[in-house]
Order: structure tokens, then sequence, then C-alpha cells
């Protein structure tokens, strides 16, 4: 080979290599419009995506059939709403009277109102504190386990109460712990005094927060078990080399997995605070009480289906509807300061 084949600097090297022409999204040479960014146009993207679009619309105009739309019907809380007085329920929207704030000054003057706050409250902490690290913990216990038949039936028997409607559910508590029920009889028949748990206003709130244990723990893992089943083998592995024990590794390998699923579900469950179970409550409140039992679903179903008083309840769930929209925007802050995504990113 003779040198004058052979480039003689790294400046000629380069002089002598071509340069290739940036190629834009249909064949078409010259910069492309996002070039320098990263970014594509917003119709590239929409020509991209347009499938998935397509695809999503059905489920988007349910969302805003269903969801949005009634939205408009808060305007019932600042009036003294008379569904009689046309047979279309949006005609008597505008032909009722307006009454401005005063649902809402009603509502903070009454102590029923703040009875159910508390109640709501009450259960809300307790259902976060019992029952939301239950379904981490029955997914950490089922994917310890290495048989992948007893995996399956164990799997099957948690998620089985979840398919029960509320008054299967409480016909059961009410066999097991009612006044003449399971609990009871083993009590009678050895000396002692029977127990009514299902009609003690004083342990009601527990009462609720076990039942809901026992139907929707085992469905709640399911999240759990797909956040853990991306875990790769190889953590496990190398962290068992370096001398780590099962514990050790649960600590480091399998909860870091589930954090962000922890963080995002905690979110949703904050946002979700005053939604303590309308049905489940509803079946058990004459049996203990509204004392005990109103939380703000019950007390706007009594006020508007029971007292005909639409305007007063619908004033109760638009309150419901601004604080629970406030713990998801303060939930989702906190998250994102302990460096989650939560709902949305920052």
């Amino acid at each position: 080979m003779s040198h004058s084949t052979v480039p003689r600097s790294r400046t000629e090297a380069k002089k002598k290599s071509p340069t290739r022409t940036p190629v834009a999204p249909g064949g078409a040479t010259g910069p492309s419009k996002g070039e320098g960014s990263g970014k594509l146009s917003l119709r590239l993207r929409f020509r991209r995506d347009r499938v998935l679009l397509l695809m999503t619309l059905p489920a988007v105009a349910l969302v805003l059939l269903f969801n949005y739309v009634p939205i408009l019907g808060n305007v019932v809380a600042f009036q003294d709403y008379d569904p009689y007085i046309s047979d279309n329920g949006v005609v008597s929207i505008f032909n009722s009277p307006w009454v401005g704030l005063e649902n809402f000054q009603g509502l903070f003057e009454d102590s029923a109102f703040w009875d159910a706050v508390q109640n709501t409250l009450v259960l809300f902490f307790l259902q976060l504190v019992l029952y939301f690290p239950i379904p981490i913990l029955l997914a950490l216990l089922i994917n310890s386990v290495v048989r992948p038949r007893v995996r399956a039936v164990a799997q099957a028997v948690l998620y089985l109460p979840h398919f029960f409607s509320w008054v299967l559910v409480i016909a059961v508590f009410q066999q097991l712990f009612g006044g003449a029920g399971l609990l009871s009889q083993l009590l009678r028949d050895n000396g002692y005094n029977g127990l009514n748990i299902m009609t003690n206003p004083d342990t009601f709130k527990f009462l609720v927060t076990a039942q809901s244990v026992w139907k929707d723990a085992g469905w709640g893992i399911i999240v759990f078990l797909a956040a853990l089943a991306s875990v790769s083998p190889d953590l496990y592995e190398a962290s068992a080399m370096d001398g780590a024990n099962r514990w050790r590794r649960m600590w480091h390998v399998t909860l870091p997995a589930l954090r962000p699923v922890i963080a995002l579900l905690l979110v949703l469950r904050v946002g979700d605070a005053l939604t303590v179970g309308f049905e489940q409550i509803l079946l058990q409140r004459d049996a203990v009480g509204p004392g005990a039992a109103e939380v703000l679903d019950t007390f706007a179903w009594w006020n508007g289906v029971r007292n005909q008083d639409f305007g007063y309840a619908a004033a109760a769930g638009l309150i419901k509807g601004v604080i629970s929209l406030g713990l998801v925007l303060v939930a989702n802050k906190v998250a994102h300061l302990m460096g989650e995504q939560g709902v949305y990113k920052k």
C-alpha cells in the first residue's frame, strides 16, 4: 500500500468522509421541523398515533358523557331545586329559584353534617392504617411461595370475596358476629354472655374496616403482584451472592420495586378518602344509628333522596368533591417531594 492512499491527518480524514443529510419522516431530505429539540410536531404525532387515538375515542366519549357532563348539575347546589316543576330535569334546573350560598350556610350550621364529616375521616384513617398495608403484605407472602399450584390456589381463595355483594358479606358477618351468631353461641355454651358486634356503635368503624379487608384485600394484591413480576431475578441473585438474607433482599430489592406503585395507589386512596363505602354503610346504618354510621355519602343520599332536599344534598356532595380534589393535589405534591411520579409528572 502506498502512502498516498492513507490520510495524513485526522483533519484530512474528516474532509474525505461523506456527510449525511438528515432525512425527515416520509423520506424527504433536509432538516426536520423538530430538529435540534428532538420533538415531533403535533401533526406528525397525530399521524403516528392516529390509530390509538381512534381506539380511545369510545372510552373518552363515555367518560365525558357519564363523568363530566353531570358536573354541570352542580348548579343545583346554589338553587332551591324542585324536580317537579317540569317533566324535564334540565328545564327544572332553569326554572328553580336561585338561593346562592344558602345551602352551604345551612350545612356549616348543621351538626349532623359535621358528625358525618367526622365519621368519614375516622373511617378513612382506620382503613388507611389497617387496610392499605394488607394487600402489600399478602402480595409479598404469595410472591414468596415457590410452588406455582399453591400460589394459584392462594390467589383464587383471596380473590373470591371480591365478587360477593355487600348484602352477602354483611350476612356472613351477621352469622358470625351477630347476637345469634356463631361467636355468641360459643360464648353462651361456655357460660359467658353473648356479644352482638353488629349493633354496637362503639365498634362499628372497626367492623366496617374488617369487612372491607375481607372483601377487597385479595383483589388489591393484583397490582402489587404485577409490579413484583417485573423485578429482574438477577437482582435477587446478585444480592444473595453478596450475602443478603431473605429479609435483606425484601428490604433492598422488593420494596424499592413496589415503591412507585405504593406511592401512586396511596395518592389515589387519599383522593378517595371521603368515599368510604356507601352501600356497605347504608345497609348497616339503621342497626347502629346515624350517629355512628352516617358518612358524607349517606348524608347526601338521606337529604337528597329521602327528604327531597336536592339542593342541600348537592351542596354536601360539592364540598366533598372539592376537598377530595385538594387531597389529591396535596398527596401528589408529597409524592413528588419523595421523588415519585404520583398521578402526574411535575
